[in-house]
């Protein structure tokens, strides 16, 4: 393990990822499998793939090649990624409870009285800090089943405002993530009720795995547009982890799909949750799991506890693991939306914007030894996910208008 610091910021250079491929683990990446997760998704009339912006001028002042953001604010009207996972691992729940495969169904079958009362009612509960649970209630609505979500201490109200708006029974607890996640664990056990979690743990990872599949369909969207605008694939790919399971499903997407040159997978991290940056750091790159209140504005990456799947896959093929302070997330928020000359304007939230903020950190603020030791140079390709809007509307305006966070 190579360990590096700035003294503000610090990083560290995955040493044990592998050249060698994990065949097995990849195949439940492959184009063939995640066709059918992506076909399952668009059976839904709301589904349309999200912008990719080209950002030139920043690129320009930054000094790379290119910079491209995927803009997840606009998945399905609900302002955040987390649905494409909720909403395939539900189907694909549902599917198998039919004894149906997936490809054979479309979202409005599911949605018809026939099946309706074959499957009776279902009860789906989740663990989130607002995106996730978020989906997984609108998704259940949409199914006409129910939906019980928890969040951890500190969660915004006004996301648990939009849970509610979905249908669910939703409140937020006195723990943190990882102890929330264990409340609706005991819950489920205890109801009958069907854990909709991207956690995985002994005994449960076949839920989070449809998950992860899910979130792969962006990667593949990205994929697909680009192909038609024949575009050269990315070089670097910097993606945001909580538990780990959106960067491992897109990473492991991405280094199956070009396997001869895979893009550098750079992991990013909340410094108050960097369980990633904690694990690749020590000596023996075991699972580290950090504990404790974790009060940090990017609350979709207030998680300590990773997925141990997508540990494997992010241990096997990330590139690096870089730990952020909550400046450099705010910093993201106000550069996505105040953009220079003709590039777009992208409203991101905090776990959204910080992957802009790290890029925008190492490349205007002269971080010459990290950017060399991430091979961050002008023929860089950046592919970045807003993976969120403005979900907390006020913790945006006071970053974005008023200015809270500053660099330091």
């Amino acid at each position: 393990m190579g360990q590096l610091s700035d003294g503000e910021s610090t990083w560290v250079i995955n040493h044990a990822r592998s050249s060698e491929y994990n065949e097995k683990e990849l195949s439940y990446f492959s184009k063939d499998e995640i066709n059918k997760v992506l076909k399952f998704q668009k059976t839904h009339p709301l589904y349309t793939n999200t912008p990719l912006e080209s950002l030139p001028s920043l690129a320009d002042y930054l000094s790379v090649a290119e910079i491209r953001v995927k803009d997840e604010s606009q998945r399905f009207g609900l302002n955040a990624f987390k649905v494409m996972g909720g909403i395939y691992a539900i189907g694909k729940y549902l599917a198998e409870k039919l004894g149906r495969d997936i490809e054979s169904l479309s979202f409005s079958e599911l949605q018809s009285s026939e099946v309706r009362d074959q499957l009776g009612d279902i009860t789906f509960i989740s663990a989130t800090d607002g995106n996730h649970g978020r989906g997984v209630a609108w998704a259940a609505r949409e199914l006409g089943q129910k939906s019980v979500i928890y969040m951890p201490k500190g969660s915004s109200k006004q996301r648990l405002n939009a849970i509610r708006e979905e249908g669910a029974t939703a409140a937020i607890t006195d723990v943190n993530y990882d102890e929330t996640v264990r409340i609706c664990a005991k819950l489920a056990e205890e109801n009958g009720w069907v854990m909709v979690q991207d956690t995985a743990w002994e005994g449960y990872d076949e839920i989070p795995l449809w998950i992860m599949q899910g979130y792969s369909a962006i990667a593949q969207e990205i994929i697909e547009e680009m192909e038609v605008q024949k575009e050269k694939p990315p070089t670097h790919i910097f993606l945001q982890a909580g538990v780990g399971s959106y960067a491992a499903g897109i990473g492991a997407y991405y280094t199956q799909y070009y396997r001869d040159d895979p893009p550098k997978i750079v992991v990013v991290e909340s410094n108050l949750a960097d369980c990633y940056y904690r694990s690749f750091s020590n000596s023996t790159g075991t699972m580290e799991i950090v504990s404790g209140d974790m009060n940090t504005i990017m609350a979709g990456l207030a998680c300590g506890e990773p997925n141990k799947r997508a540990f494997r896959i992010l241990k096997q093929y990330a590139w690096a693991s870089y730990s952020c302070a909550d400046h450099i997330a705010a910093l993201g928020m106000r550069v996505l939306g105040n953009p220079l000359l003709n590039d777009p304007k992208i409203i991101s939230g905090e776990s959204g914007a910080v992957p802009l903020g790290l890029l925008f950190y190492l490349r205007a603020f002269e971080n010459r030894k990290a950017c060399e030791e991430l091979r961050l140079n002008e023929t860089s390709r950046i592919l970045l996910i807003s993976t969120e809007g403005d979900t907390d509307y006020q913790s945006y305006l006071d970053v974005v208008w008023k200015g809270f966070y500053p660099n330091e």
